[in-house]
C-alpha cells in the first residue's frame, strides 16, 4: 500500500500573508512529496508496506533511519497542512480550551510555551501540543522529522498541532526571523480541526 502526498484543501497562496506562495508551492509539491516517496522506497517489500503511517511509527526502529526520516516528514507534513486553514487563527474553544487552560493557566501561556519551543528548538525540527489518553495535553519539540508517536523520543502523546520549524518552511518569506513566522502561525491555526483531533485522541 503506497502512501500518496495528500492533496491540500486550499490555494497555494491562501494562507498570505502569514505563509507565502512560493513557500507553500515547494514546501509541499518537492519537500514534502520527497518525503512521500522515499518513504515508500524504504518500505518497498517490507512488512512495513501494509501497516498504516501511525503503526509504522509507533513501532519503528530509530536505527531505521530512512523510515525515521522519511515516516516522520511524511506524517508531519501531513498534519501540518491540515491544521493551517485560510479561515484560522482566534482561539480554540470547549474541551480543548478547558484542556489548554487546565495545563497552562491561559491560552496566552499555552501561546508563549509554544513559542518557545518553537523558537528555541536548535536546528531543524518541530513543536508539538500533543494530547495524553484522558485528555490532558503537553507542548514538546523533536528535532528533525521525528514525532511525538515515535518511541524513546522523549515527548510522547498524539500530536494535535505542530509547527515545522525546517528552514525550508519560512525562510523565503521570514530569512532568519524565525519567530516573526511561529507569530504568524497562529494567525493561520484551524482551532477546529485541532479540537477534532484532540477530541479524538483523548
Amino acid at each position: 500500500m503506497a502512501f500518496e502526498l495528500p492533496s491540500l484543501s486550499y490555494a497555494y497562496d491562501a494562507l498570505e500573508p502569514n505563509i507565502d506562495a512560493r513557500t507553500m508551492e515547494i514546501h509541499h509539491s518537492k519537500h514534502h512529496n520527497g518525503y512521500t516517496t522515499n518513504l515508500n522506497n524504504a518500505i518497498a517489500d517490507t512488512p512495513l508496506a501494509d501497516q498504516s503511517i501511525e503503526e509504522i511509527l509507533n513501532g519503528l526502529d530509530l536505527e531505521n533511519k530512512a523510515v525515521r526520516n522519511n515516516g516522520g516528514g511524511f506524517y508531519n507534513h501531513r498534519l501540518f497542512w491540515e491544521v493551517m486553514s485560510p479561515n484560522g487563527g482566534g482561539t480554540p474553544k470547549g474541551a480543548l480550551a478547558e484542556a489548554i487552560d487546565s495545563a497552562f493557566g491561559s491560552f496566552e501561556e499555552f501561546k508563549t510555551a509554544f513559542s518557545k519551543a518553537a523558537a528555541t528548538q536548535f536546528g531543524s525540527g518541530w513543536a508539538w501540543l500533543c494530547v495524553q489518553k484522558g485528555g490532558s495535553v503537553e507542548v514538546c519539540a523533536t528535532a528533525n522529522q521525528d514525532n511525538p508517536l515515535m518511541p524513546g523520543i522523549g515527548c510522547g502523546g498524539t500530536p494535535i498541532l505542530g509547527i515545522d520549524v525546517w528552514e525550508h518552511a519560512y525562510y523565503l518569506n521570514y530569512q532568519n526571523r524565525r519567530p516573526d513566522y511561529i507569530n504568524a502561525f497562529f494567525n493561520v491555526i484551524d482551532w477546529n480541526k485541532v479540537s477534532d483531533l484532540y477530541t479524538a485522541g483523548a
